[in-house]
């Protein structure tokens, strides 16, 4: 039926929302990395900065590296893959990971039109590092979600390591893949590109900015003492902070990812403290400041130079690398208020805390074990905030070795189905 409509003058589209590639060679970056590209990367280690097995990591890299990933097969959201492993019938292996919202959409095709490079670069490809913290388009640690059909209940297990081994390949060859992965599809893409940045390039063309206004200098040595002319009005405030200049690379300067974070930083500190009056990060310790920041940079621990950032906050303030990375995964989840309940334990009042084990056994959830605000279980526990959410947490089975995942909830049941992806 729907052949014979398209047959009587209906054009059938290509929906590119849906795509699959041939099994990828094995090969090696010339750097030793497994991908070549800093997005392939990024992509690699926000799996493997949420791993809690390295051993698993090893395995699943050696698999992608000797062939076992067949074709990959990506939708919005998801890939999925058979992976061979030690049985004669491959796993079913899929990497799970959020799509944005229409808001993060515009947001990234804000900053894609906003200069003509930054186009020319993706048409060829590429992705400008200036994109990088746009709309959150590259995972951060814990936003990639691994599942398999087979027995290993490892975070992720090795088939699942190795399919997101071999997926960065992809990225490697069309970033587009990671839009996809995203939600929006090539041609949607493009066509939203081509359209702003017509648009973009007319209203340029049509409106020239109207002039500052000015006070001469003669004239107000002029008026000296006979009273000055009043000041011209304020200029309006914009309706977002500006975009720091870019930053070329160059061995003798900083490391220019770094400028661009704290230039951007800067801007918006400036952009609020004008709109409100007040400085939005003026009451965070140095430990929190620390957190936040690497927390703002969605590419830490995933290049040297971000490795290096991870290194630097912690050693100024007498932490480890491990301290920042599960601190920043605590204020990915849940901000100041998610730091806090990381690294404080509390006695909560009676209420929401006393029904929670009651609720959770009703909901056929294995017994959790209650120390203050904390219901721990083998590998999953929650913990209460003074902010009445309920925070997931993960480890190893039986290992006191608890990282932030998932989202906070107000109930604890949700919360749980969420870390079990039911």
């Amino acid at each position: 039926m729907n052949r014979a409509r398209a047959g009587h003058g209906a054009v059938a589209r290509h929906d590119d929302r849906r795509r699959s590639f041939p099994q990828v060679a094995p090969r090696e970056a010339p750097d030793g990395r497994f991908a070549a590209t800093w997005w392939g990367n990024a992509w690699v280690e926000a799996l493997e900065d949420t791993a809690l097995d390295p051993a698993r990591l090893a395995r699943g890299k050696a698999y992608a590296g000797r062939g076992h990933v067949d074709a990959i097969t990506v939708t919005p959201g998801r890939v999925v893959a058979y992976v061979h492993g030690s049985r004669p019938r491959p796993y079913r292996t899929e990497i799970r990971m959020r799509t944005l919202g229409d808001d993060g959409w515009e947001e990234f095709l804000d900053g894609a039109t906003a200069r003509p490079d930054h186009i020319a670069a993706l048409l060829d490809k590429d992705v400008p590092h200036a994109l990088e913290a746009v709309a959150g388009l590259l995972p951060a640690p814990g936003d990639l979600v691994p599942d398999c059909s087979c027995p290993d209940d490892g975070y992720p297990c090795k088939h699942a390591a190795a399919l997101c081994y071999q997926a960065a390949r992809l990225l490697d060859e069309d970033p587009f893949v990671l839009f996809l992965m995203r939600g929006r599809g090539e041609q949607e893409l493009l066509a939203e590109l081509t359209r702003r940045n017509a648009a973009r390039s007319a209203a340029e063309a049509d409106a020239a900015a109207p002039p500052t206004p000015t006070v001469p200098a003669r004239t107000a040595l002029d008026t000296a003492g006979a009273g000055l002319p009043p000041l011209p009005a304020p200029l309006p405030l914009p309706d977002r902070p500006g975009r720091p200049a870019v930053f070329p690379p160059d061995p003798a300067a900083p490391d220019p990812l770094a400028l661009d974070l704290l230039a951007t930083e800067a801007a918006a500190r400036a952009h609020a403290f004008l709109a409100t009056g007040l400085d939005p990060v003026a009451a965070l310790t140095p430990w929190q400041d620390a957190v936040r920041l690497a927390a703002a940079h969605p590419g830490s621990g995933l290049t040297a130079s971000t490795r290096a950032l991870y290194r630097d906050l912690a050693r100024a303030l007498d932490r480890t690398p491990t301290d920042l990375a599960r601190a920043v995964a605590a204020w990915r989840q849940g901000g100041a208020e998610g730091l806090a309940v990381l690294e404080e334990a509390w006695d909560p009042p009676a209420g929401p805390f006393d029904r929670a084990r009651p609720a959770l056994l009703a909901a056929g959830l294995p017994a959790f074990r209650p120390w203050r605000n904390r219901l721990s279980g083998r590998s999953l526990q929650l913990r209460l905030g003074r902010d009445g959410l309920w925070y997931g947490y993960e480890s190893d089975a039986d290992r006191e070795d608890w990282w932030p995942r998932g989202a906070p909830g107000h109930d604890p049941v949700d919360t749980l189905d969420g870390l079990l992806g039911r």
